[in-house]
């Protein structure tokens, strides 16, 4: 997750799945426990977690993951495929789509 904020309202970036990247997702994770049990669940739960983090005033930017890409990020950093991984992932999309340097 990225969060910036420069006289802005502050933006979180949130790693986001449409059903068969989800399905995918939970096939080469490391972490699978961690993760709900269904898409449904999934959803459900990350819907919660954007109303929760706008009822704090901040914006919710959706990066939409495609797994693959994720997968092969980071066998490239040599990382597992985990929740940490994937929010290291989603900040760096979230830096290059907002023109922030590489911390």
């Amino acid at each position: 997750m990225l969060k910036h904020a420069s006289g802005r309202t502050l933006v979180v970036g949130l790693a986001w799945f449409d059903r068969k990247q989800w399905q995918r997702l939970t096939a080469v994770v490391e972490d699978r426990n961690e993760l709900d049990p269904t898409f449904e669940q999934w959803q459900q739960s990350a819907l919660e977690a954007v109303r929760m983090i706008e009822q704090e005033g901040q914006r919710v930017e959706k990066v939409h993951v495609e797994v693959e890409s994720l997968v092969s990020w980071c066998k490239e950093k040599g990382l597992p495929v985990n929740g940490k991984s994937r929010a290291e992932y989603v900040t760096q999309i979230m830096r290059r789509r907002h023109g922030e340097a590489k911390a």
